[in-house]
């Protein structure tokens, strides 16, 4: 277990240690919408309780409810995606990708991972002795994937590229550019892609669309992850899928070591596979919402990073993550520590996701109401004035 961590929740041990004192935390950490302004829609709600009050309590099928899987299906193939040789439903989309990473890689295979990243896909690595062959993330060019980074990366035990996007912590959207090559390197040395779109109904800047690249590359083996957490407001649910397009007779042989693993744990939570049709199908009125709150949180985030020493951003454009660099002499793992435990706001550093060398940031999740972030914000920037 010595290559398994995990940044965000590791240091919110230090937060509750501070919090046993008797100070309240302002908490910018956790990607959970359900803490604070962000209300599951109601007949999700009522589909999950329908199903519980006519019996759809024990196990479900392995790899998804069948309306669940129609539904998952029918708004893939909405999204441009063909090819579609498979779909599972999981314990959250954390459950499919830690599953699609130990079916496809032996002890010492890498894939390439951005650099930033979300620590989840470290630590399955860490964890089946695969190795994170990063890739680093253009600070410069709107967080965008370096084309160049990645072709140089790429070796002969390298099985696969994984895409974050929306990007998780940089709030980057990939442009089509940017896919394309992507997809044309997978091409050039048969890599499977990997596609992180959980955030993908969760596009704040109005002139941005996002783009799957499945959608745009059909005759590669692509597995996209996705699921209700984030654009649905139910991350405690666990409810999550993948979707495998491209070619069967290359997906195949892996699809069924997937299945396998799948069958082995039973089923994902069954009520809550009732409700992943009505969301998906059902009335989508609170995504408007969402995304207007979260714009203003991002215009407001934005603001202070602009007027605050020390402190620039490169303004997301989806999700509800910011990353910005900081103009420390010091680790920011100290900085972010010591913050907590003298303002009692808790970040993530940027080492906990992966950063240039010589460079220091921390992810801030901008999903608390306005006057909360005010108050953290003003918090952050009296530590750097004081410190500096």
């Amino acid at each position: 277990m010595a290559n398994v961590s995990y940044a965000i929740r590791d240091l919110a041990v230090v937060a509750d240690q501070v919090a046993r004192q008797g100070h309240k935390i302002l908490y910018l950490n956790i990607g959970d919408p359900c803490t604070y302004d962000f209300a599951t829609p109601p007949h999700m709600i009522e589909a999950a309780i329908k199903a519980m009050r006519d019996g759809f309590n024990g196990y479900g099928d392995s790899l998804g409810e069948r309306s669940a899987v129609a539904a998952i299906r029918a708004r893939a193939e909405s999204n441009g995606f063909r090819n579609i040789q498979g779909i599972m439903v999981g314990f959250g989309s954390g459950e499919v990708i830690d599953h699609c990473l130990t079916a496809l890689l032996n002890p010492g295979d890498n894939v390439l991972t951005p650099c930033p990243d979300y620590p989840l896909y470290g630590a399955v690595l860490g964890k089946i002795s695969a190795v994170p062959n990063p890739y680093f993330l253009n600070e410069e060019n709107n967080w965008q994937p370096d084309l160049e980074d990645i072709a140089s990366r790429i070796n002969p035990r390298t099985k696969a590229i994984l895409l974050i996007n929306p990007n998780n912590p940089t709030g980057a959207i990939y442009s089509r550019a940017t896919l394309e090559g992507i997809a044309e390197l997978a091409r050039k040395h048969n890599l499977l892609i990997l596609a992180d779109e959980i955030y993908d109904q969760l596009i704040i800047d109005r002139d941005c669309e996002h783009i799957s690249i499945a959608a745009i590359a059909p005759d590669l083996p692509v597995i996209t992850f996705n699921g209700l957490s984030k654009a649905y407001l139910v991350p405690g649910w666990r409810i999550g899928w993948a979707v495998a397009t491209g070619p069967g007779d290359s997906l195949k042989d892996y699809l069924e070591a997937v299945y396998k693993l799948l069958r082995a744990r039973l089923s994902a939570p069954h009520p809550f596979m009732h409700a992943i049709a009505p969301a998906l199908n059902g009335p989508q009125d609170h995504l408007a919402v969402v995304r207007e709150k979260l714009r203003r949180r991002r215009d407001l985030t934005v603001e202070w990073a602009a007027r605050t020493p020390r402190v620039s951003l490169t303004a997301p454009k989806g999700a509800f993550y910011a990353f910005p660099k900081l103009d420390i002499p010091e680790d920011d793992k100290l900085f972010v520590t010591e913050l907590v435990q003298q303002q009692h706001v808790l970040c993530v550093h940027g080492s906990g996701f992966g950063q240039r060398p010589g460079t220091h940031h921390m992810r801030i999740v901008f999903l608390p109401p306005e006057e909360l972030l005010h108050q953290a914000y003003g918090k952050i920037t009296e530590f750097i004035t004081q410190r500096y």
